[in-house]
């Protein structure tokens, strides 16, 4: 039976983290909007799933690798500089899309090199803000905030892509563009307003030799703890057969059921509004890990179930929305337990070895699957996601690492 965990107090009475998360706020709108614009702007050039496809995967393959060193650079060097370049990275990044989509510039090359540039930006920051949580709050209330930046994220994009959809069936992604541009600068203003993110003495940029040491201390520690291995790569061939069809929903619903922009725009906000209660679930709640983690990939799966089949666009979304309820509860209280089960001075360099082997599976999961929408057709393609996810939670009930687990 769950267990409603004593609320420390709350997150929000340290201001600096309510600057901070005031300031990711704001970020998320502006991701919410760039992540509808730029796959529905590649579909609008390519009309092809393949496109799609290297778009997701040239994002997340960079994110994957770089991870290693952001954990690397977060451990080391001072985190609140770290975050002001990364996010004065994707503040250019967003710039010049916004300027040369307005001049008749912009092709799908650039879109290819652009988020790939996102992609290295957004990794170091990430490895950034995983330390920086418990520095600011203690360990005791991590969980708490990681659920409110996951909930936050996903709330916002209740709005961002519904009216993205809309946005973009009238003004074509220009709007959103710029807009994403703006928001990295006011997350900017919010992270300069915090005196520190840690670590308390920076030893500076990390040389070669350190950086692998790190990464191979980060290894050796995710390899040694069992569940953390386990659960390592069991998220990475879910983020695979994940990949597969999510990619595929824009062309899903545009071809299986002739949806326009605003109603791809709708769909994304419904799979938004489910992460987003399953991440206050998971905050909120105490499961068993193992047990926890083999029903959330399972019942993922269920909800993924019906989209091969139905002719009804509102079961699809319903589909979409209940898998997005298991999916945000899964990845926040996996975030959790991994904080309470790495050693805090570790947290940089073994959370970046996590992100490689979970985000590892995405790339190729992202061109098979943006391949199979163009080869098979989307429905089959939808097929493969729904079956891998029970083959996947079947697997981790095996495992004793994982079922037995209750840290």
């Amino acid at each position: 039976m769950a267990t409603v965990t004593a609320r420390p107090p709350s997150i929000f009475r340290s201001s600096a983290f309510a600057r901070f998360y005031a300031g990711q706020a704001l970020s998320y709108l502006g991701d919410g909007l760039r992540t509808l614009a730029i796959p529905l702007l590649v579909f609008r050039l390519t009309g092809s799933g393949t496109a799609l496809g290297w778009t997701w995967g040239l994002e997340l393959l960079p994110f994957a690798f770089v991870s290693l060193i952001g954990g690397s650079l977060a451990d080391r060097v001072n985190r609140r500089r770290l975050m002001l370049v990364c996010d004065g990275l994707r503040f250019v990044v967003m710039a010049l899309f916004t300027v040369a989509f307005a001049t008749g510039h912009l092709t799908l090359p650039m879109i290819y090199v652009g988020v790939f540039v996102l992609a290295i930006g957004g990794a170091v920051f990430l490895g950034a803000q995983t330390p920086s949580i418990p520095y600011l709050l203690g360990l005791d209330r991590s969980k708490a905030a990681i659920a409110a930046l996951t909930a936050t994220e996903q709330s916002v994009n209740l709005i961002a892509p519904p009216l993205g959809g809309v946005i973009f069936a009238i003004a074509g992604p220009l709007p959103m563009l710029a807009a994403n541009a703006l928001t990295y600068a006011a997350s900017q203003v919010s992270i300069a307003s915090v005196r520190s993110f840690g670590p308390d003495r920076p030893s500076g940029l990390p040389s070669p030799r350190e950086i692998g040491s790190d990464i191979v201390i980060g290894w050796r520690f995710v390899m040694s703890d069992s569940a953390l291995r386990v659960l390592s790569y069991a998220h990475c061939a879910m983020n695979f057969i994940g990949s597969i069809g999510f990619i595929a929903l824009i062309p899903y619903l545009k071809r299986a059921f002739g949806a326009g922009d605003h109603v791809v725009g709708l769909a994304f906000g419904c799979f938004a509004a489910g992460a987003a209660v399953g991440s206050l679930v998971a905050g909120r709640t105490h499961w068993p890990l193992g047990p926890a983690m083999v029903g959330a990939f399972f019942l993922d799966g269920l909800g993924w179930l019906p989209l091969p089949f139905t002719h009804s666009l509102a079961v699809a979304i319903a589909g979409i929305t209940f898998s997005s309820v298991c999916a945000g509860y899964r990845i926040t209280t996996v975030i959790s337990w991994r904080l309470r089960v790495i050693p805090e001075h570790l947290v940089g360099r073994a959370f970046g070895v996590v992100r490689l082997l979970v985000l590892i599976g995405v790339f190729p999961g992202s061109i098979l699957g943006g391949w199979l929408a163009d080869t098979i057709g989307v429905r089959p393609t939808m097929l493969i996601s729904a079956y891998g996810y029970a083959i996947m939670a079947l697997l981790l009930l095996l495992s004793p690492a994982v079922r037995n687990e209750r840290r």
